[in-house]
């Protein structure tokens, strides 16, 4: 473990599942939340909710692939980890790190985001989710 606490832990099938299954949840909120952005502080919640929906589908694919996922406060490990998880890994590490750019904005700062940009997010997020239940489908 590094001295900031990222580390990489072991994973596999169940890991994989369960991960997925807690992407499936944060991407039905972030749709559903999308679907209701009368405000903008909720296409907000509906990207910053796709981001962790994106985050947990990539650590669905890692478990699977690798055999291990990223814990800890460095996301650059995680794209690094999806990016040589799978043959197209680089295309899903470029989706992942898309989302974990406007994950800022809603969870650490006090710009909103906006409602294309949310929709976007959403988008982004539902591709990693269909990538990852391809995987535990393989």
């Amino acid at each position: 473990m590094s001295a900031s606490g990222d580390r990489t832990i072991a994973g596999g099938a169940k890991g994989a599942r369960a991960r997925l299954r807690t992407a499936e949840a944060y991407l039905h909120t972030a749709e559903l939340v999308l679907e209701e952005a009368s405000t903008q502080e909720f296409s907000n919640v509906a990207a910053g909710t796709a981001a962790l929906a994106g985050r947990a589908a990539s650590d669905s694919i890692c478990c699977s692939r690798l055999r291990k996922l990223h814990r800890g406060q460095d996301h650059g490990v995680a794209v690094r980890l999806l990016e040589e998880a799978t043959p197209d890994g680089k295309a899903l590490a470029a989706t992942l790190s898309r989302l974990l750019d406007v994950k800022g904005a809603p969870h650490y700062g006090t710009a909103l985001v906006a409602s294309g940009r949310a929709a976007e997010s959403v988008k982004w997020a539902r591709k990693l989710v269909d990538r990852a239940r391809e995987e535990l489908e393989r």
